[in-house]
This record gives structure tokens, sequence and C-alpha cells, in this order.
């Protein structure tokens, strides 16, 4: 699970749906322990961004800073407004139908998709609009299989962004998006977090972080020679499969 959740945070493949089958192959049910582990595998991933742009996150970084809230307001409202309605979408019908639809989003995307030479490849210099529109379209991130990544990425690279700016962007607005979701969670699930669940956790949260690290760097290394069509394909490969196996 640790891997899972790592390897599939910030890739544009949906980490939620790939936990949700994950859980359900390996036969772990759903209760409080399994949810405590969830936010804690989390976190590590958010660690793992701000150590990657740790120089991002400094008081000199004021104004970006400030990009990234007004970005990360439209999911937050969105999300508190209406949590039942999104926790009654979770399921694999959801996921699988998501993940086909994503899949096409990303083809369709690459094949009008253009890099011209004033696009930008400094996340620093995106402008509050952008950065404001780029948050609402992580909304549909909330519907499980469609990804927060997948969105944010593909909204970004035709609001004028690089195919890694768009990437790193959403790298980074990842960090107060599952940060809220990690300190509601901890609230929520706070008694399990004891001596009893320590050794899962830490070993769940170090597998988490040291696959995240360098899944980020990978991707990016990755966006260097190519475009986004593999995910796409792997997204409608896989929500088919899903859709004939359950």
């Amino acid at each position: 699970m640790g891997i899972v959740e790592g390897f599939t945070e910030f890739l544009p493949v949906s980490s939620t749906g790939h936990m949700i089958v994950t859980a359900d192959f390996l036969g772990i049910k759903q209760d409080n322990v399994t949810k405590a582990y969830e936010v804690i595998i989390q976190f590590a991933a958010i660690l793992a961004v701000v150590l990657h742009y740790k120089e991002k996150f400094t008081i000199r970084k004021i104004d970006f800073l400030t990009k990234l809230f007004i970005a990360f307001l439209p999911i937050a409202g969105i999300g508190f407004l209406f949590a039942k309605q999104v926790k009654a979408l979770f399921s694999l019908d959801v996921v699988a139908v998501m993940f086909i639809i994503g899949g096409i989003a990303f083809l369709i995307a690459e094949k009008f998709y253009v890099e011209k030479e004033g696009f930008i490849d400094d996340v620093e210099r995106i402008s509050y609009k952008q950065a404001f529109l780029i948050g609402c379209a992580q909304v549909l991130g909330l519907i499980p299989g469609t990804s927060r990544s997948g969105s944010t990425i593909i909204a970004a690279m035709f609001l004028g962004l690089t195919r890694k700016a768009s990437a790193e962007f959403s790298f980074l607005l990842a960090v107060p998006v599952m940060s809220a979701a990690t300190a509601y969670d901890i609230l929520k699930h706070y008694h399990e977090f004891n001596i009893d669940n320590l050794i899962v956790l830490g070993v769940g949260f170090v597998v988490s972080f040291v696959t995240a690290y360098f899944t980020i760097k990978l991707f990016l290394k990755f966006l260097q020679k190519f475009t986004f069509i593999s995910f796409g394909i792997y997204r409608i490969i896989f929500g088919t499969v899903l859709l004939v196996l359950y």
C-alpha cells in the first residue's frame, strides 16, 4: 500500500483509484486502522514534495505560496460542502469509468497541445488567475478515478504552461490539499495512532516517502522526452480491465 501511494500520488493515474483497487485485491477491509494507515502514507508523500521543492516553501516565496493558496480554495470549499456526496462515489465502478474518461481526455489533450516559445516553464511565473483556474479544474479530482494531478496538469497545459511546469505546479498544489485532508483525518482517527500500530505505520511512512521522492524525480525526467499519451493509454486499459474483472 505504501508503494502504491508513493508511486501514484503525483502521477496522473489517480492514487485514490489505485488504493481502492489495491485494498480490494489484497483483501484489506476499510476500517479505522486502515484509514489511519492511509493518512500516514499520504503525509509521507506530502513530505517528499516539500523536501524536493524545499526552496519554494520559504517566506521569500510568499507571492508564489499565495498563488498556491488561491488554487487550493475551490477544492477546499467544494470538498467541505459536498463531503457526503463525494464519499458516496467511492466504488470500483466509478473508478473504472473515470479511469477511461481521464485516459481519453489525455489523448485528446495531447492531440491539440503544442508547447510554444512563450509558454511558462517556471511555476513561480504563473498568474493569480491561472492559479485559480487550475484550482477549479482540481475539483474534478474529488471524483474517484479522475486523478487530482491529471485534472490540474491538463488545465495547466491549456493555460499556457509547459508539461514540466504543469506537473510541478500539480506536485506543489498537492501540499495544501493533502495537508488539509491529512489534518482532518488525523483529528478524526487520532485514537488509532498508538503504540500497537507503530511498526506498521512506520514502515508505511518510510516506504511511501522514499517511493514518492524518487517517483517525482523520475517523472520530471520522463517529461523531458515524452508526452502524456502513455498515461492516457494506461488509464484506458486499466479502467477497461477493472470493468471486466469487477
